[in-house]
């Protein structure tokens, strides 16, 4: 008896709404009999009920055999889920992956409206891990943003390139829209400032803006590639003289997913795409997870000989994201034997990513930035080749603050991704790997990015670059200092317990030039040492221990 009282009551449960349906459905079908007239109701009522009977037969979803029609509202919260959180729920300073403050900053400056907030911080000082810089009781004038810029190119290169320490990070044309592309060039060509252009190579779009480029060879040679995917030297040659082509960076791994391979599928590979990457249109395009040219250290840096001598001395330097420490010291020691040195190194933290990535490796692959760009520095401190190799970085950068820790502990400029799509107009909506940017700027879709106007973005590109070197200059100024470059990890600190602070000098290990190779005597083997011990110029693998 029980189980029969509770039945009616589950049953009520469980299908009230698919009735209800019904009952209405049948109801405005006699309203609609006696007046002649059609009721919109009616319409809907029907249709909902006989979406509950389909709920009822379907095989797919368990749910909606248990609870017709009202089980739909399961997947259309879960659809509005992003966007509910980030305008209702989400808190100022939560990052998913960038808080709300983030992106305010960003929109603020590239609109060149008011960033300065009232009535303090919102930041919890006392929090363990919180940082800042200190401040010089003899300040300088505020020194002037333009002059904010270094030289890339070592005594092998013949073509040096005096870059902004602020630029573009890598964007492939096919992952950005065609406008979106063009914005960022033309707003980089306003600014003074350079455009990488991703691993999908130069598009026309890159190029009309007349921008400055950082053109990136990852292991698909987009661009310059034979039919079968190799590197054909004579197509690179050809368009690395494009004055607008300043560098040449050899991509080996990125944030997003390093050690991962891509695969743009045919559908997707339009006659512009084809064009620009040098692929057959409508058929699967695919980058591998390594290089074909190379496949030791040594040959690497023949390579990247080839690639300076191809393009006329042009400075020519290799991106990765760390991960063995091994493996880029078997690079470094390579430079070492065969005289070899590249202009640059873009080190990519785990942390970046415009692209999309499985889960894992976006979550628990690579070294985040700041390790990362610390090991390298240091790498190149102890191997005596620092001061020939000029040092960038990317990953999560922001704010001007952002870019001074990073300059602190070895960077010598900052590569910019988010920020700049902010810039143009992305929301994170979550949506780049759909094709359904909201704003036109992740999408290949004509008729989203029609949305971004792009002299106005280009615009707003060039004051975000603008507004942010001259909060930079402001608190260099504040530290008593006049140049990125001169920032140390001894100007940095961060609060490492409610009760202690230390300065950035003393939380991180510092080599001295030429350490890795004469160690002082009696120094206690460290991690530096261990792994440049069983690091080969040779081989990327590891010498046994």
């Amino acid at each position: 008896m029980p189980v029969f009282r509770r039945l009616p009551l589950s049953l009520f449960s469980r299908y009230a709404v698919f009735v209800l349906c019904w009952v209405v459905a049948l109801l405005t079908l006699l309203r609609v009999a006696e007046t002649g007239r059609p009721l919109v109701l009616f319409v809907t009522a029907f249709a909902l009920g006989v979406l509950g009977i389909y709920d009822l037969v379907q095989k797919r979803h368990a749910l909606l055999r248990n609870y017709p029609v009202v089980g739909h509202l399961r997947w259309i919260f879960e659809a509005m889920r992003p966007e509910l959180r980030q305008y209702l729920f989400e808190t100022d300073s939560e990052k998913v992956p960038f808080s709300r403050t983030e992106r305010s900053l960003v929109y603020q400056r590239a609109k060149n409206e008011i960033d300065q907030r009232p009535f303090g911080t919102l930041q919890d000082v006392y929090r363990r891990g919180h940082e800042f810089i200190g401040h010089s009781v003899r300040p300088v004038p505020v020194p002037d943003p333009a002059s904010f810029r270094v030289v890339i190119g070592n005594d092998q290169c013949a073509q040096p390139y005096a870059a902004s320490v602020m630029n573009i990070s890598a964007m492939s044309f096919g992952s950005l829209s065609a406008n979106a592309i063009r914005a960022l060039n033309r707003g980089a060509r306003l600014g003074g400032f350079h455009h990488d252009t991703g691993e999908g190579g130069v598009s026309p779009y890159h190029l009309e803006g007349g921008g400055d480029l950082v053109w990136q060879i990852a292991s698909g040679y987009f661009g310059c590639r034979t039919d079968d995917g190799r590197f054909d030297p004579e197509k690179f040659a050809e368009k690395a003289a494009n004055p607008q082509i300043r560098m040449i960076e050899l991509k080996l791994s990125q944030g997003a997913k390093p050690g991962h391979g891509g695969i743009l599928p045919g559908h997707k590979v339009t006659r512009e795409i084809a064009e620009a990457r040098g692929v057959p249109e409508g058929r699967d395009c695919i980058s591998p997870a390594r290089h074909s040219s190379f496949d030791t250290p040594t040959e690497m840096m023949h390579f990247l000989a080839e690639l300076r001598r191809l393009s006329g001395g042009k400075p020519v330097g290799f991106k990765l994201a760390v991960g063995h420490p091994w493996e880029f010291m078997s690079i470094v020691k390579a430079m070492l034997a065969t005289g070899i040195v590249p202009d640059f190194v873009v080190v990519d933290g785990a942390e970046g990513g415009t692209g999309a990535a499985p889960v894992e490796f976006a979550d628990h692959i690579g070294v985040p930035l700041r390790e990362g760009l610390l090991f390298v520095h240091n790498t190149l401190v102890g191997a005596g080749l620092r001061g020939r190799i000029r040092i960038g970085a990317s990953g999560k950068i922001i704010s001007a603050f952002d870019m001074a820790e990073i300059f602190a502990i070895g960077g010598d400029w900052a590569n910019l991704a988010r920020g700049f799509m902010f810039a143009i107009g992305c929301i994170q909506s979550l949506h780049c790997h759909t094709n359904r940017c909201p704003t036109g700027v992740a999408t290949q879709d004509p008729l989203r990015q029609r949305s971004i106007v792009v002299p106005d973005k280009a615009e707003r590109v060039a004051s975000f670059h603008r507004h942010s070197l001259h909060a930079l200059a402001e608190m260099l100024a504040a530290a008593g200092l006049d140049h990125p470059s001169k920032l140390g990890p001894h100007h940095l600190a961060q609060r490492v317990s409610t009760s202690e602070i230390r300065l950035l000098s003393q939380l991180h290990v510092f080599l001295k030039p030429g350490e890795l190779l004469n160690p002082p005597a009696g120094a206690v083997e460290s991690f530096y040492h261990h792994s440049w011990a069983i690091a080969q110029a040779e081989s990327f693998d590891a010498l046994p221990s």
